[in-house]
Order: structure tokens, then sequence, then C-alpha cells
């Protein structure tokens, strides 16, 4: 038997007009602005406009990711139309994918088989065109700061610590550190600068945690691009720069509004980098979502020590929200990976590397569970060659953490495979809440690190290099101390360190460095080496990229 891929799945599909995925939430056409006949984009202003209740809001996050794969954003998906099955008023809020990865190793970030948003080919390539928007606006930014150098620097910057790059939604090993400004004096000043992937410039992170118009505009004109001599912050208002920024991204700002598969109305808005920053679609899409769902169902990038520690410490504190429910995504594949398995022999029944691998997926629930107090279900994304054993195993230890599992085949049956999900989903909404922060706003920015690292983590403590330690006394003395902080590590463990699988413990975690994205409003915590512009791989997936001469695009996944 023939399976189909995820782009021929997706372009089989029978896409409803948007208008009528409007009508399902009931949005009036006053409201949209139709980019085609399959997706749109929905005017910020109906938030201020409806006075209907939130609805119920579902997190998804993931176990520790592995090169055997989770499915979180397809068991997202699937869960939304599992929802609507069972009669729900459901949406999902997605974030938007970025081009890097399309055409990197990664591939897209529209789900998978039959739990996709659509139109798939477009939402992974330019979309409505949000991600040039937030680019044009960073290198406006980047061009009025050197232009200001290069006529006479009137707020006394020093060139050594201008903070901004420049920015580009695509991955460019070459562009990592670069010299500009050559050429003579006529032709700029010369200097020391770089760029990041699009997703990784704090524009993006700004983008996602606005609220509107008005707070996009005070975000912006507070990002910090540069110090003087004598340590002042320079800032993007200073420069007189916000109102041409914000002109770009005005009409990015609005959410747009897809579809999956079965026609569950989805927002996909915004992406920032889970572990540089937040990870999460942005708040007018969610809040957008909430207002006119009866349960919304949202995903936070990589695992929950990164993507839901950032959704719940950030982005519920700043947008004045909390989850209803946690979903908590695993493979029986992945566990036996972090118990040591090598990839070649996960289809293999093995019990004991599974046991030494599920302290990881039992970390992450245990945290949801007892740091975060939020209920909790576990979503096993079944695959052909687990085992009943495996997948009792794994029942029986998250009973004992009083958490329960269900059974996913979202990415095989869609919707059908997700209603068990759903239902356990819709039961834990109703239970009571008790969400708490992992950590409290008034401590010092060490301390909070402390916090996520000793409580999220499991380590022993912080490890502070003299150069961190002296950024903290730096940026707590120009009042950013009371910040959130915005851990940058890597996602493969929960330490700072890849190569320890499972749920290490006994470990430290290195800060080198401390920066303040003071327009998303949060402290950067750097650990090991966190790459903001990756590069391509031997084989990149825009090498396996076509189009025939009917304009049909294939080999995107």
């Amino acid at each position: 038997m023939a399976f189909l891929s995820d782009i021929e799945i997706a372009q089989n599909c029978e896409m409803k007009r948007i208008g009528e995925i409007a009508a399902k939430l009931g949005i009036s056409d006053e409201y949209i602005e139709q980019y085609g006949k399959y997706k749109a984009k929905v005017d910020y202003k109906l938030l201020s406009d409806s006075e209907r209740n939130n609805g119920k809001l579902i997190l998804v996050t993931a176990i520790t990711p592995t090169a055997a794969g989770e499915g979180k954003t397809t068991t997202t998906i699937g869960l939304a139309d599992g929802l609507t099955r069972l009669g729900k008023k459901c949406a999902v809020a997605l974030r938007e994918p970025s081009l890097g990865p399309v055409f990197g190793i990664k591939g897209g970030a529209a789900g998978g088989g039959y739990a996709q948003v659509v139109p798939m080919e477009d939402i992974n390539l330019h979309f409505t065109g949000d991600f040039h928007a937030i680019g044009a606006a960073n290198n406006l930014l980047a061009a009025m700061l050197d232009n200001h150098i290069h006529q006479g620097n009137a707020l006394g910057i020093d060139l050594e610590k201008i903070t901004w790059k420049r920015c580009v939604d695509m991955n460019d090993r070459q562009l990592r550190f670069i010299k500009i400004g050559l050429g003579g004096e006529k032709n700029g000043t010369p200097r020391d600068d770089g760029y990041d992937i699009t997703v990784a410039s704090e524009i993006m992170a700004v983008f996602c945690l606005a609220s509107s118009i008005t707070d996009l505009k005070e975000r912006l004109s507070r990002i910090v691009v540069a110090y003087t001599h004598d340590d002042k912050p320079v800032t993007a208002g200073q420069l007189g720069a916000v109102g041409a920024m914000t002109a770009l991204l005005k009409d990015a700002l609005k959410p747009n509004l897809v579809q999956t598969l079965e026609g569950t109305p989805a927002f996909v808005h915004g992406g920032p980098f889970a572990n540089i920053a937040h990870g999460c679609n942005s708040v007018i899409a969610t809040r957008m979502a909430m207002k006119l769902a009866d349960y919304t169902v949202t995903e936070a990038g990589f695992g929950a020590d990164l993507g839901a520690e950032k959704f719940l410490d950030i982005k519920c504190r700043m947008a004045g929200i909390k989850p209803d429910a946690v979903v908590v995504v695993a493979t029986v594949r992945a566990l036996k990976l972090h118990g040591g398995v090598a990839k070649t022999e996960l289809a293999e029944e093995n019990l004991e590397a599974l046991e030494a691998g599920l302290p990881n997926l039992l970390r992450h629930v245990s945290n949801i569970k007892n740091v975060y107090k939020l209920p909790c279900v576990v979503a096993v994304n079944r695959f052909p060659t687990d085992t009943d054993a495996e997948i009792g195993l794994v029942i029986e230890k998250c009973r004992e953490l009083g958490v329960n599992v269900r059974l996913s085949t979202v990415w095989a049956e869609g919707g059908k495979g997700g209603i068990e999900l759903a239902e356990e989903v819709v039961r834990l909404c109703d239970e009571e809440n008790g969400f708490t922060y992992s950590y409290e706003l008034g401590t010092s920015i060490e301390e909070k690190i402390d916090a996520i690292v000793k409580k999220v983590y499991g380590g022993e403590g912080v490890s502070f290099t003299d150069e961190a330690k002296a950024e903290i006394d730096r940026l707590t003395s120009l009042g950013y101390g009371d910040l959130p902080v915005c851990m940058a590590k890597t996602q493969y463990s929960f330490s700072d360190d890849a190569t320890k699988l499972g749920a290490p413990s006994g470990f430290t975690v290195t800060v080198r460095k401390i920066k303040v994205s003071a327009g998303a409003g949060f402290i950067v915590a750097l650990t090991g080496n966190i790459m903001t512009m990756p590069g391509l791989p031997k084989v990149p997936a825009a090498e396996r990229i076509d189009v025939d001469e009917n304009g049909k695009i294939s080999g995107l996944f």
C-alpha cells in the first residue's frame, strides 16, 4: 500500500472558502481581509468590539525532542479536529513556519498526515507576508542606526557596543559574521556586524507579545540597539524609527485565518524561536481564538522545559491568560531513544530502554502538574511498531503521577484518532486549576534563573560567567531587573548539554551571557552555543522542492 506524502494529502483536500470558515466562529465580513479563496486576515479590532467571554485554553507541549520525532503540531491540529467532532466550537492557534527550516533540514510546520493546516504550501512559504514585514522593520531599524552614526552620531553610540543585527528569513551561515560600511567614507562607517534569521529578531518577539497597535509602538520604542561610550542604552525610539516600523507591521499584526484538513478554523500567526525567544504564536491570535471559540488549542515550541515554561512564565504573564488543561506529547520510540536505544533499533520492543527513558516524560508531566499546578494528560502518538506491553508501561508510570494517558492516531486518522484525547481534555478543563508561575518577578535575575534550573530542569544550580555577572549588575542598575527571564538553551536536554538525554540530575547550568530584549519585555540568559543564524545541511530540503508547468509544488514536507 502506497502512502501519500503530507503535501499530497494537503493537495487532495477540498478546502472550504475562507468566508465559510470565518462564519463558523461568527466573524462578520467587516473584519475579514481575504488573501485569495482560502486564507484571510482578521482585523484586531474584533477583540475590542466583541463582548463574548473567553473560552477554554488548551496548551500542547512535549517531551524533550529527539531525532525520532514527537508530532506536537500534528497532535495539536488533530486534537482540535477531535474536539470539533465532539460538537465543540473549537479553534487552533499555531506559529507560522520559517523559510529557514522549510528549505533546510527540518521541513515545514503545518502538521502531518491527516492532521494538517491548509493551504499547506502557502503557510510554509510566503503566506500573507508577515515574516517579510518583520524582516523589513528589523532592517529599517538597522539602516537608521547606521545612518545616524554616518550623519554625525549625535547620540554618542559606541561602535563596539552595537547589539542590533540585520536579519533574513533563510538559513545562511555566511552571514553570521560580516564587515559592513566598506568602500570609503561615502559608503558608511566600517564596523563588524552579522545577520540573524528573522524568527530570531527581537521584532518577532515584540510582534508576538504585542496586544494592540499602541502596545506594539511602545514595545518597538523600548528596543535597545546599542550603548553609548558611557554605557547608556540607545533605543529605537531615540532613533525616530518607531512610526515607520509600525507602518510596516500594522497589517501583519492582524492574525491569519486558515483551516485544518477537516475545516476547523485555525489562526496561524507569528513564530519566534523557542530556544532563544519565547516560542509561541502571537498573543493577539491566541486571544482572538479564545474570544471566538469555546475551546482553543495552541502549542509551544520544543519540549515543556523550553516552550511550556516560556508560554506559562512569559506569555501567560504578559497576556493575562492561563491554560485550562495541558497535553504532553510523547512517543514510545522517542522515549526508547532517551533510554539509550540506537535510532535504527527503535522498532523492536525494548521495555528496559523504555523504562530508562520514561523519566524524561515523567519530569515534564510532574512540572506541569506540581510546579505550575495545571491539569494534565499525556498523549502518546502510537506507531504500528509500538507493542501493547510498551504502551501499558507508559500508562502505568503516568498513573503513578495521577495523570491519564490517551493514545493518539491523528496522523493516520485525523480528528477521529483524536477523539479519546479530546474527551479527556474536555474533562480536564472542568477540573480545579491552581495555576502558578515558577518564579516571581520581584526576585533578582539570578534568583529567577536559579528557580527555572532547579524547579523545571531538575538541576542543582547555576554558574554565571564574569561577563554574565557584570551584565546582570548593569541591567539591574538600568531598571531591567524585574523583567521575566527567557532561557536560551539547547532543546535536546533538560541541561545545557545536548548529549545528556533522559532526565539528568546533579548538573549545573552555565549562563555565559545576559542580554535584554527590552521591547519584548524579558531578559535573555544564554547558555551553551545557541545559534541565531542556522546553516543549511549537506543536502538541503530545498533540493527536493520543485514546481510543474501548472504551478503545482512538490517536495515540501
